[in-house]
């Protein structure tokens, strides 16, 4: 599986790279066997980026990531994890987490601050049994981005020069605020949820022209926009950004489904491919809980798109005339 380096950093990551947020039982509960073989199918298949976060099932996506690599030869692992959110011990007195189906044996604070920064990471070394971490990400900053730009980036950058991280960014899905990181800052990657997929390529207005300027690399996450493009053909209820889908975006999401049909690919298989054609783009991060779900996405990934389907997307003004579609 072709790697790629993030923006001038010397680290690499795989292009198919393994989102940890299933890891945490987001959505559904997830036990811990299902969880190692989903992450073993996944070592088997060629991927080495794993990415992970302390708010993903408040700790264990982490935990079960770090037993993983403690398996596997640590300098062939891209591992990726992100700062914003201290988790705070609880007694869970027989309740779930409010995001993830598990005890709620611990409550996040925000925290950008130094200190916060550095004693997040410090939990997230201890829980997955690593003395460093390649790539550190401000995490869902939108909403305390000044806090994170002013104090969290500098902590970032500290454990950089320190050799603790290999590379820094940030993790969110607002394109606009991710510009003016990059435009103010010395960042190497930055991780974008849901904002250049075949249904949404807002990227492309700023922060994607930004990045190519900057030789900054994105990691393109929620391909799939949370569900509506994860099948065939989207289901009754399907998802748009862990929401039911308005009637439009079904729509378009069908009449891009009736394009591949023409074509002999499936909407999984575009969405994958899409993202990876702007140069940019270093990769993409796709949630997995089971192995047979790596085995689907890793085959979907390595499926051949023929030019004609983004030439007839383009055509039914289904593709931004902006998006780069040549491989």
């Amino acid at each position: 599986m072709r790697r790629n380096r993030l923006g001038q950093s010397k680290v690499q990551v795989t292009e198919l790279g393994f989102g940890g947020g299933p890891l945490g039982g987001l959505f559904a509960p997830l036990d811990d066997q299902t969880a190692a073989g989903a992450l073993d199918a996944a070592w088997d298949s060629g991927i080495r980026y794993f990415d992970t976060s302390p708010h993903y099932g408040i700790g264990h996506s982490e935990r079960r990531t770090g037993d993983l690599l403690r398996g596997k030869p640590r300098a062939e692992v891209t591992l990726s994890t992100k700062v914003g959110r201290l988790l705070i011990p609880q007694a869970p007195a027989g309740r779930m987490d409010e995001s993830f189906a598990v005890p709620a044996t611990h409550r996040r604070v925000w925290d950008f601050t130094r200190d916060g920064v550095l004693r997040s990471v410090e939990d997230s070394l201890r829980r997955m049994g690593v003395d460093r971490i390649d790539v550190l990400f401000l995490h869902d900053a939108e909403k305390h981005f000044e806090d994170a730009l002013r104090d969290g980036l500098p902590a970032l950058t500290e454990l950089r020069a320190q050799g603790v991280v290999g590379a820094i960014g940030a993790g969110m899905y607002h394109p606009g605020q991710l510009t003016r990181l990059i435009e103010e800052s010395d960042v190497d990657v930055v991780m974008l949820s849901g904002r250049y997929t075949l249904l949404d390529q807002s990227a492309l207005d700023e922060l994607l022209p930004t990045c190519t300027a900057r030789e900054v690399s994105v990691i393109a996450a929620s391909v799939f926009n949370s569900g509506l493009l994860a099948t065939a053909r989207p289901p009754e209820g399907a998802t748009f950004d862990y929401a039911p889908a308005a009637p439009r975006m079904l729509e378009r999401a069908h009449r891009i489904a009736d394009v591949c049909e023409t074509h002999g690919v499936t909407l999984p298989e575009l969405a994958m491919a899409f993202p990876l054609r702007h140069p940019a783009v270093a990769g993409i991060a796709v949630g997995m809980r089971s192995a047979d779900e790596v085995r689907r996405n890793v085959a979907a990934f390595g499926a051949e798109i023929p030019g004609q389907v983004w030439d007839d997307l383009r055509g039914e003004g289904l593709l931004d005339e902006r998006a780069p579609v040549r491989a």
